[in-house]
């Protein structure tokens, strides 16, 4: 299983209604609105880095009031 954190740009006034949908697209765990750089920070996981990419670039990318993401895969050492 592969983990990673979705760092989320989203645009003005639209982090909460993202975190909102996105926490709700199966192999999403968590998202909550932050402060900082990035306006949302989501937790997933997936069988794999191919099927993690995927999840990335069709569900959460194609969420409204997105402009960026930076994804974060977990490593352990």
């Amino acid at each position: 299983m592969v983990h990673a954190y979705i760092l989320i740009q989203t645009e003005v006034g639209k982090s909460s209604s993202v975190a909102k949908e996105i926490e709700q697209i199966p192999g999403v765990t968590q998202a909550e609105d932050v402060t900082g750089p990035y306006d949302v920070i989501a937790r997933a996981e997936a069988a794999s880095v191919d099927d993690l990419g995927k999840l990335v670039m069709s569900r959460v990318q194609a969420v409204d009031g997105i402009t960026r993401t930076l994804t974060c895969p977990v490593v352990h050492f």
